[in-house]
């Protein structure tokens, strides 16, 4: 089966981690492109590569300031991968419950155990 093309939507922009840390960073506020490639430790043409898909899937937001350009996170498109982790989530909140209730369980036995 052919893997889908990462341009094709949020899902498969973000599933290539530098990615991810691409967003990472720009969710902390507007960078240009050297920016990221010194804090990502890669090569320039490296991060553009990356900026460029997450640009076609609308991840990444660009505006010329000067000679610089500078990269933004536009997180709209991440609401479908938000929508669909919200599916899980009441499994994940069952499970901590679970655990919250194992460990209570276990500090009350050492508690007793330690009279």
């Amino acid at each position: 089966m052919a893997r889908a093309a990462t341009t094709t939507d949020a899902f498969n922009a973000v599933a290539e981690p530098r990615r991810r840390q691409i967003l990472d960073l720009l969710a902390q506020g507007e960078r240009p492109v050297n920016d990221l490639v010194a804090m990502l430790d890669l090569a320039q043409p490296q991060v553009s590569k990356h900026l460029r898909v997450l640009r076609e899937v609308d991840l990444v937001r660009v505006r010329d300031e000067g000679r610089q350009r500078l990269y933004r996170l536009n997180a709209r498109p991440l609401r479908s991968i938000h929508d669909w982790l919200r599916k899980y989530e009441q499994e994940w909140n069952a499970r901590f419950d679970l655990l919250d209730t194992v460990l209570a369980e276990l500090k009350e036995e050492e508690a007793d155990g330690t009279d």
